[in-house]
Protein backbone atom coordinates (compact mmCIF):
# COMPACT_ATOMS: atom_id res chain seq x y z
CA UNK A 1 0.00 0.00 0.00
CA UNK A 2 2.36 2.15 0.70
CA UNK A 3 5.01 1.65 -2.28
CA UNK A 4 2.20 2.82 -4.92
CA UNK A 5 0.86 5.57 -2.93
CA UNK A 6 4.77 7.14 -2.99
CA UNK A 7 3.82 8.86 -6.74
CA UNK A 8 1.33 10.27 -4.56
CA UNK A 9 3.16 11.16 -1.84
CA UNK A 10 5.84 12.75 -4.36
CA UNK A 11 3.71 15.14 -5.81
CA UNK A 12 2.10 16.06 -2.41
CA UNK A 13 6.11 17.32 -1.49
CA UNK A 14 5.78 19.53 -4.80
CA UNK A 15 2.73 20.67 -3.31
CA UNK A 16 4.18 21.36 0.05
CA UNK A 17 7.46 23.11 -1.49
CA UNK A 18 4.74 25.58 -3.79
CA UNK A 19 3.48 26.36 -0.67
CA UNK A 20 6.70 27.31 1.09
CA UNK A 21 8.00 28.97 -1.75
CA UNK A 22 5.22 31.87 -1.61
CA UNK A 23 5.62 31.97 2.02
CA UNK A 24 9.68 32.81 1.38
CA UNK A 25 8.82 35.06 -1.47
CA UNK A 26 6.64 36.94 0.89
CA UNK A 27 9.28 36.97 3.87
CA UNK A 28 11.37 39.85 1.62
CA UNK A 29 13.64 40.03 -0.92
CA UNK A 30 16.64 38.46 0.90
CA UNK A 31 14.57 35.25 0.93
CA UNK A 32 13.68 35.54 -2.98
CA UNK A 33 16.99 33.28 -4.04
CA UNK A 34 15.29 30.18 -1.13
CA UNK A 35 11.71 30.13 -3.18
CA UNK A 36 13.30 30.01 -6.25
CA UNK A 37 15.24 27.00 -5.16
CA UNK A 38 11.94 25.29 -3.88
CA UNK A 39 10.75 26.00 -7.13
CA UNK A 40 13.11 24.54 -8.84
CA UNK A 41 13.33 21.46 -6.31
CA UNK A 42 9.16 21.01 -6.83
CA UNK A 43 10.50 20.63 -10.40
CA UNK A 44 12.39 17.70 -9.29
CA UNK A 45 9.87 16.37 -7.64
CA UNK A 46 7.38 16.83 -10.33
CA UNK A 47 9.44 14.75 -12.68
CA UNK A 48 10.30 11.97 -9.85
CA UNK A 49 6.09 11.10 -9.44
CA UNK A 50 5.31 10.41 -13.34
CA UNK A 51 8.09 7.75 -13.03
CA UNK A 52 7.90 6.72 -10.20
CA UNK A 53 4.20 5.68 -10.74
CA UNK A 54 5.08 4.19 -14.29
CA UNK A 55 7.91 2.28 -12.29
CA UNK A 56 5.31 0.88 -10.09
CA UNK A 57 2.60 0.41 -12.43
CA UNK A 58 0.53 3.04 -10.32
CA UNK A 59 -0.96 5.35 -12.04
CA UNK A 60 -4.65 6.20 -11.69
CA UNK A 61 -6.91 9.50 -12.34
CA UNK A 62 -6.57 10.47 -8.62
CA UNK A 63 -2.79 10.55 -9.33
CA UNK A 64 -3.30 12.72 -12.53
CA UNK A 65 -5.54 15.79 -11.55
CA UNK A 66 -3.86 15.60 -7.84
CA UNK A 67 -0.23 16.39 -9.82
CA UNK A 68 -2.14 19.09 -11.90
CA UNK A 69 -3.12 20.67 -9.01
CA UNK A 70 0.17 20.72 -7.79
CA UNK A 71 1.50 22.39 -10.29
CA UNK A 72 -0.87 25.33 -10.88
CA UNK A 73 0.31 26.37 -7.24
CA UNK A 74 4.18 25.29 -7.37
CA UNK A 75 4.81 26.51 -10.73
CA UNK A 76 1.82 29.02 -11.55
CA UNK A 77 0.99 30.81 -8.15
CA UNK A 78 4.55 30.63 -6.61
CA UNK A 79 6.52 32.13 -9.26
CA UNK A 80 4.40 34.83 -10.44
CA UNK A 81 3.89 35.74 -6.84
CA UNK A 82 7.86 35.52 -6.67
CA UNK A 83 7.78 38.34 -9.67
CA UNK A 84 4.67 40.29 -7.99
CA UNK A 85 7.60 40.49 -5.03
CA UNK A 86 10.72 41.34 -5.71
CA UNK A 87 9.35 43.71 -9.09
CA UNK A 88 5.99 43.93 -10.32
CA UNK A 89 4.14 45.42 -7.70
CA UNK A 90 5.52 48.38 -8.28
CA UNK A 91 3.26 48.69 -11.16
CA UNK A 92 0.75 48.47 -8.97
CA UNK A 93 -2.70 47.33 -10.91
CA UNK A 94 -0.68 46.34 -14.25
CA UNK A 95 1.08 44.24 -11.95
CA UNK A 96 -2.04 42.44 -10.26
CA UNK A 97 -2.71 41.71 -13.56
CA UNK A 98 0.24 40.67 -15.36
CA UNK A 99 0.50 38.61 -11.72
CA UNK A 100 -2.75 36.83 -12.28
CA UNK A 101 -2.16 36.31 -15.91
CA UNK A 102 0.34 33.94 -15.34
CA UNK A 103 -1.17 31.79 -13.01
CA UNK A 104 -4.28 31.47 -15.01
CA UNK A 105 -2.34 30.60 -18.34
CA UNK A 106 -0.66 27.70 -16.16
CA UNK A 107 -3.78 26.21 -15.53
CA UNK A 108 -5.46 26.81 -19.01
CA UNK A 109 -2.75 24.65 -19.99
CA UNK A 110 -2.74 21.61 -17.65
CA UNK A 111 -6.77 21.38 -18.20
CA UNK A 112 -6.21 21.22 -22.12
CA UNK A 113 -2.50 18.77 -21.28
CA UNK A 114 -6.02 16.66 -19.63
CA UNK A 115 -8.58 16.30 -22.02
CA UNK A 116 -6.87 16.53 -25.04
CA UNK A 117 -4.70 13.81 -26.81
CA UNK A 118 -1.10 15.56 -27.41
CA UNK A 119 1.48 14.79 -30.03
CA UNK A 120 4.42 11.41 -29.09
CA UNK A 121 7.38 12.80 -27.92
CA UNK A 122 6.12 16.38 -27.62
CA UNK A 123 4.59 19.15 -25.78
CA UNK A 124 1.73 21.47 -27.09
CA UNK A 125 2.64 24.81 -25.46
CA UNK A 126 5.25 25.22 -22.96
CA UNK A 127 5.10 22.85 -19.99
CA UNK A 128 3.98 25.13 -16.89
CA UNK A 129 6.75 23.24 -15.22
CA UNK A 130 9.66 24.46 -17.14
CA UNK A 131 7.53 28.09 -17.62
CA UNK A 132 7.34 28.40 -13.77
CA UNK A 133 11.14 27.13 -13.34
CA UNK A 134 12.47 30.27 -15.80
CA UNK A 135 9.99 32.94 -14.21
CA UNK A 136 11.60 32.22 -10.77
CA UNK A 137 14.83 32.16 -11.39
CA UNK A 138 14.08 35.19 -13.74
CA UNK A 139 12.98 37.24 -10.88
CA UNK A 140 16.46 36.95 -9.75
CA UNK A 141 17.56 39.24 -12.50
CA UNK A 142 14.91 41.80 -11.38
CA UNK A 143 18.83 44.40 -10.45
CA UNK A 144 19.58 43.37 -13.94
CA UNK A 145 16.41 44.06 -15.99
CA UNK A 146 13.88 46.78 -16.76
CA UNK A 147 10.26 45.95 -14.95
CA UNK A 148 8.71 46.21 -18.10
CA UNK A 149 11.17 43.87 -19.66
CA UNK A 150 10.24 41.47 -16.72
CA UNK A 151 6.64 41.92 -17.15
CA UNK A 152 6.76 41.04 -21.10
CA UNK A 153 8.82 38.35 -20.53
CA UNK A 154 6.28 37.33 -17.71
CA UNK A 155 3.25 37.24 -20.26
CA UNK A 156 5.59 36.00 -23.17
CA UNK A 157 5.64 32.97 -21.03
CA UNK A 158 1.85 32.77 -20.13
CA UNK A 159 1.75 32.82 -24.24
CA UNK A 160 3.14 30.04 -24.69
CA UNK A 161 2.28 27.72 -21.99
CA UNK A 162 -1.36 28.29 -24.14
CA UNK A 163 0.25 28.17 -27.76
CA UNK A 164 0.03 25.68 -30.35
CA UNK A 165 4.00 25.45 -30.06
CA UNK A 166 5.61 21.70 -29.97
CA UNK A 167 8.14 21.64 -26.96
CA UNK A 168 10.28 18.10 -26.82
CA UNK A 169 8.59 15.87 -24.06
CA UNK A 170 11.59 14.54 -21.72
CA UNK A 171 8.96 12.74 -18.75
CA UNK A 172 8.81 9.48 -20.76
CA UNK A 173 12.11 9.11 -21.18
CA UNK A 174 12.95 5.70 -20.23
CA UNK A 175 15.21 5.25 -16.70
CA UNK A 176 16.66 1.52 -16.13
CA UNK A 177 14.98 0.42 -13.04
CA UNK A 178 18.86 -0.42 -11.36
CA UNK A 179 19.74 2.87 -11.71
CA UNK A 180 16.79 4.56 -9.62
CA UNK A 181 18.64 4.04 -6.33
CA UNK A 182 20.77 7.32 -7.25
CA UNK A 183 17.50 9.42 -7.80
CA UNK A 184 17.72 10.49 -3.85
CA UNK A 185 21.45 11.13 -4.26
CA UNK A 186 20.70 13.28 -7.27
CA UNK A 187 18.06 15.27 -5.51
CA UNK A 188 19.93 15.45 -2.14
CA UNK A 189 23.11 16.80 -4.22
CA UNK A 190 21.11 19.36 -5.88
CA UNK A 191 19.30 20.77 -2.32
CA UNK A 192 23.34 21.08 -1.02
CA UNK A 193 24.27 22.94 -3.73
CA UNK A 194 21.78 24.74 -3.74
CA UNK A 195 21.88 25.82 0.06
CA UNK A 196 25.80 26.27 -0.03
CA UNK A 197 24.82 28.45 -3.02
CA UNK A 198 21.91 30.30 -2.67
CA UNK A 199 22.72 33.11 -4.94
CA UNK A 200 24.82 31.40 -7.76
CA UNK A 201 22.76 28.43 -8.00
CA UNK A 202 19.64 29.57 -9.24
CA UNK A 203 20.79 32.34 -11.61
CA UNK A 204 22.03 29.12 -13.35
CA UNK A 205 19.19 26.64 -13.35
CA UNK A 206 17.87 29.68 -15.23
CA UNK A 207 19.86 29.14 -18.25
CA UNK A 208 18.91 25.55 -19.44
CA UNK A 209 15.63 26.55 -18.67
CA UNK A 210 14.73 29.69 -20.89
CA UNK A 211 17.01 27.70 -23.61
CA UNK A 212 14.28 24.91 -23.52
CA UNK A 213 11.72 27.90 -23.59
CA UNK A 214 13.27 29.83 -26.49
CA UNK A 215 13.58 26.20 -28.61
CA UNK A 216 10.29 25.63 -29.37
CA UNK A 217 9.81 29.88 -30.80
CA UNK A 218 13.13 29.55 -32.67
CA UNK A 219 11.44 25.48 -33.71
CA UNK A 220 8.27 27.53 -34.51
CA UNK A 221 9.65 30.09 -36.39
CA UNK A 222 12.09 27.94 -38.78
CA UNK A 223 8.91 25.73 -39.56
CA UNK A 224 6.93 29.52 -40.26
CA UNK A 225 9.79 30.04 -42.82
CA UNK A 226 9.99 26.79 -44.34
CA UNK A 227 6.33 26.91 -45.06
CA UNK A 228 6.33 30.36 -46.75
CA UNK A 229 9.02 29.62 -49.03
CA UNK A 230 7.09 26.01 -50.00
CA UNK A 231 4.12 28.63 -51.09
CA UNK A 232 6.56 30.82 -52.61
CA UNK A 233 8.33 28.06 -54.77
CA UNK A 234 4.64 26.14 -55.43
CA UNK A 235 3.84 30.02 -56.80
CA UNK A 236 6.88 30.43 -58.77
CA UNK A 237 6.11 26.78 -60.12
CA UNK A 238 2.52 27.39 -61.17
CA UNK A 239 3.25 30.96 -63.02
CA UNK A 240 3.24 30.30 -67.27
CA UNK A 241 6.33 30.85 -68.90
CA UNK A 242 6.98 33.86 -70.86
Amino acid sequence: MFVKSLPNMLTVSNLFLGIVAIILAFQGNQYVEYAAITVIIGMLMDGLDGRVARMLNAQSEFGKELDSLSDVITFGVAPAFIMYVVALQDLNLIGVFVTAVFPICGALRLARFNVQAGVPGYFIGLPITAAGGVLATLALYHQVFNVALLAVSMLLLAFLMVSNIKYPNFKKVGIPKAAYWITPVIVAIVVLVAIKYPQQFPKIVFLPLAFYALYGIKKNVDLLIKKIRKEEKKEKESLPFE
